[in-house]
């Protein structure tokens, strides 16, 4: 294929990414969104494949069925609430990648390269390598391994990071004006202890900002290593990730009422010197699923806020259930989404598509909030702090400015959990106590399903 054809498609495909972004703005238009930017990879794929400076197909070959029957079987693997731990890790298998095609090219040709080039190897190692290791990291934090409660940040970590991107800056100089292929690895070793560095102080609270942040990362590596390649789809593909990734990255930091700085020094705000968790809970109620379908029966308007609990129970087909039956009932049904609600961007609304419930019903947390007092009833499965009235009423709370769905302002909330143990902030939450607040104490999927056979039996 010749040049011209190769840079047509080229083209084709940025245009493709470009459409996918757009579609996936919207849970309606995902879908297709998802589809043109996998038909954008393919495009620029085949092109890439056809070009005359390809020497053998066979290795290539190799790499597409390995890598594809490991991806597949990851796909039809991974549970629901694993999907945060999964995204975390192939976020750090692009910086990965980053890595080691930049590092090829180097080694191909250390001595052909200009200074631009060897600017980009070195951003390349840089990025991938921060990408890489704090993905892992934060893998093993969502997957909730037992050995990462004992890895906890450095005192004075701060003044470690900058001498740690001091020697980065100084070995980047060095590989600039003295290329090099110790140097630039050791640019890759610094680098990976650089991104744990970063990444072990955050919390789990920001995990949803901390995948959004690497996601970017990995598309700047990316883009980073087609400018060592000269490679145009691979620059247009990463700075679209990077882009993407950074906007993504502010609206989740939006969400939570936190600075991105914040984030990355694992700072969760004010501490809190209020009541106990005692005090807090000490005019808890617990009701029944029984009760719970009693007010259902007669509500006009319900409100559903889901939460990672509901992930962790595998609820979502119980909830799509609940709802058609309610729906059947001619009560109007929604779903109030918190932008952070889950472990990673948007992983509220992959559980209930999963479920094949109706876009239609999903609605933003400012939406939802607008008509919550006209709410009969407000059920809240699986979900802390993201409906804490602490944060909106409390300025000493660590989430104190977050957006909240305000459940509590509904005429009756129905909490569906295990027990009062507390969220990623680690603190109690006054709406389980609430006047107008009822606790249901059991598995998030059994006690819909329990609610579903008292309303059939009601």
């Amino acid at each position: 294929m010749s040049p011209t054809l190769i840079d047509l498609s080229y083209l084709v495909a940025a245009v493709l990414f470009i459409l996918g972004l757009k579609g996936m703005t919207r849970p309606k238009t995902a879908v297709r969104g998802n589809l043109y930017g996998a038909l954008g990879m393919l495009i620029a794929v085949v092109a890439t494949l056809v070009n005359q400076e390809v020497v053998g197909y066979s290795l290539i070959l190799a790499g597409v069925i390995v890598g594809s029957l490991i991806g597949a079987y990851i796909a039809i693997t991974v549970k629901m609430e694993g999907m945060p731990e999964m995204v975390a890790l192939l976020n750090g298998l692009g910086g990965a990648g980053s890595i080691l095609v930049a590092g090829a090219e180097f080694w191909r040709q250390v001595d052909e390269q200009g200074i631009d080039a060897r600017i980009a190897t070195a951003l390349s190692g840089i990025i991938g390598a921060v990408t890489l290791s704090g993905s892992l990291l934060a893998f093993v934090k969502l997957a909730e391994y037992k050995f990462v409660r004992a890895l906890k940040p450095l005192d004075g970590q701060q003044f470690y990071n900058a001498i740690l991107g001091g020697f980065l800056l100084l070995m980047t100089l060095t590989m600039v004006f003295n290329p090099n292929q110790l140097v630039f690895w050791a640019i890759v070793f610094v680098a990976f202890i650089l991104g744990y560095m970063l990444t072990i102080p955050i919390g789990g609270a920001d995990m949803p900002v901390v995948i959004a942040l690497l996601n970017s990362y990995s598309g700047l590596a990316a883009a980073a290593t087609g400018f060592v390649l000269e490679n145009n789809v691979l620059i247009i593909a990463g700075s679209l990730v990077g882009a993407s990734g950074l906007i993504l990255t502010k609206v989740m930091c939006d969400a939570m009422n936190r600075s991105l700085l914040a984030v990355l020094f694992g700072t969760v705000g004010p501490k809190d010197d209020g009541p106990s968790a005692d005090e807090v809970y000490k005019t808890v109620k617990a009701t029944s699923a029984e009760e719970v379908a009693m007010m259902l029966e007669v509500a006009s308007r319900v409100v559903i806020v889901p939460g990672y609990g509901m992930a962790v129970a595998q609820a979502q087909h119980a909830v799509r259930d609940l709802t058609n039956l309610l729906l059947s009932r001619d009560i109007v049904v929604e779903f109030g989404i918190h932008p952070v609600a889950g472990r990673m961007p948007g992983h509220m609304n992959v559980l209930l598509a999963e479920a094949d419930i109706s876009y239609d019903l999903l609605k933003e947390m400012d939406e939802i909030n607008s008509t919550m007092e006209q709410t009969d009833v407000c059920l809240v499965i699986g979900a802390n702090d993201t409906v804490n009235p602490d944060a909106r009423n409390n300025p000493n709370s660590p989430i104190a400015g977050m957006p909240i769905v305000n459940a509590d302002k509904a005429r009756t909330c129905v909490v569906i959990k295990r027990s009062l143990s507390p969220g990623y902030a680690q603190i109690p939450n006054p709406l389980f106590a609430a006047e107008n607040a009822l606790m249901l104490f059991a598995d998030g999927k059994q006690a819909v399903v329990d609610i579903i056979n008292a309303l059939k039996e009601g």
